[in-house]
């Protein structure tokens, strides 16, 4: 995850050097995710078929060449096209390695080892938040996207040798994701509300640096403490977050803990955007609260996903979970930079009007949760789990 934030975290930067506006630096951090989801279908699926820990090799492999390219860019084609083969890299590691470990882990423990797992995802983009700004201020940009491809490839070392073989079991012959067996309301609703999870966290990430510099502009005087060390805190807020919200879904039920903590988290959003008229610290107190609900859900609905999926289409469950989850991650930057671009980026209310908007979008995740537990067959949703 070194290479997640080298556009985010130094986004104003990038504004300046190559004159984007705010609608083409949405492009290039919703790219990245743009990636993702045009090639996670394939990738992901395909573990159904092949040890899902051969396809999370070669993909950490293209991670490395996508973060050493970045180092290139000269504008925004050149950008943009780096960030969605980063993306492609993201779409055969994040996924198929989750399935990897899921098919090591058995019982009880498999759902806490998902937590972890999705927990280390929000600690390896905070430290690229961090690394990523103060490596810019050693040795320019360019420093932290080279540095980010020797973080992938001790990454691929790591699972080659730490992670043994585990060839999938045996199955009827089918055609790769099939995916008629999980057009259930149990899937889909997970699908959706995970997409609309991604829509906003993903903008929340992608624009939380620029904010914090336009919230210090606003009020005409230094933050002290810089945006990219805001963001690090933010995102590792996340990882505890997630664990916890999961611990809390298991005790209380799934379904309840995700519409309650996303109906929560929709209605910070709305506050969120008055925020840079704040004092600073409660500026800071603000973000942090948003933190914990946008990824309290998290662990939740991916341990919900693979408990509700059918064992023998788990790779394309997860694939068509990916595909539509990232599909939100793509679209939040590039709606919240069109908003911006629409109302005005220096104005509080072009930034009350972005985050507003994602919280309104948010609210179709508790909606489609909500359809789908009406059903009582929905265990994994209506129930806590044992």
């Amino acid at each position: 995850m070194a290479g997640f934030a080298l556009f985010a975290a130094l986004l104003p930067e990038f504004q300046t050097l190559w004159g984007l506006s705010n609608t083409e630096a949405g492009w290039i951090g919703g790219g990245f995710f743009l990636g993702y989801m045009l090639a996670v279908p394939l990738l992901t699926g395909l573990t159904d078929r092949h040890d899902a820990r051969t396809i999370y090799l070669w993909a950490m492999l293209l991670s490395a060449v996508a973060s050493a390219g970045f180092a290139l860019a000269e504008g925004f084609w050149s950008a943009l096209l780096w960030r969605l083969l980063a993306g492609v890299g993201l779409a055969g590691t994040y996924m198929p390695g989750l399935k990897a470990l899921s098919e090591r882990i058995d019982g009880a423990a498999q759902s806490r080892a998902i937590a972890f797992y999705t927990a280390s995802f929000g600690l390896g983009t905070a430290l690229s938040f961090i690394l990523t700004g103060e490596l810019a201020r050693l040795g320019g940009w360019q420093l932290p996207a080279l540095l980010s491809a020797v973080g992938a490839v001790v990454a691929w070392a790591l699972v080659w040798r730490g992670l043994p073989d585990k060839p999938p079991a045996a199955q009827a012959p089918r055609r790769l994701l099939d995916l008629r067996p999980l057009l259930g309301r149990p899937v889909l609703a997970y699908c959706l509300a995970y997409a609309m999870h991604n829509l906003e966290l993903f903008a929340f990430r992608a624009w939380l640096v620029a904010f914090v510099v336009f919230a210090a502009d606003w009020q005409a005087q230094p933050a002290w403490l810089s945006a990219t060390w805001v963001a690090t805190l933010a995102t590792l807020i996340g990882m505890p977050a997630s664990i916890l919200g999961n611990e809390l879904a298991l005790r209380y039920g799934r379904g309840r803990w995700l519409i309650g903590v996303m109906a929560a988290s929709a209605l910070l959003a709305a506050v969120l955007g008055l925020g840079a008229a704040l004092p600073f610290w409660a500026l800071l107190l603000l973000i942090g609260l948003y933190s914990l609900t946008v990824t309290a859900d998290s662990a939740a609905l991916t341990a919900g996903l693979i408990a509700v999926a059918p064992a023998s289409h788990r790779g394309a469950a997860m694939a068509l979970y990916s595909c539509t989850g990232f599909t939100g991650a793509f679209l939040g930057p590039l709606l919240f930079g069109i908003t911006l671009d629409a109302i005005g980026a220096h104005a509080l209310a072009g930034w009350r009007a972005a985050f507003g908007l994602m919280g309104t979008l948010l609210l179709i995740g508790p909606a489609a949760l909500h359809w789908a537990r009406s059903r009582a067959s929905l265990s994994g949703l209506a129930q806590p789990a044992a």
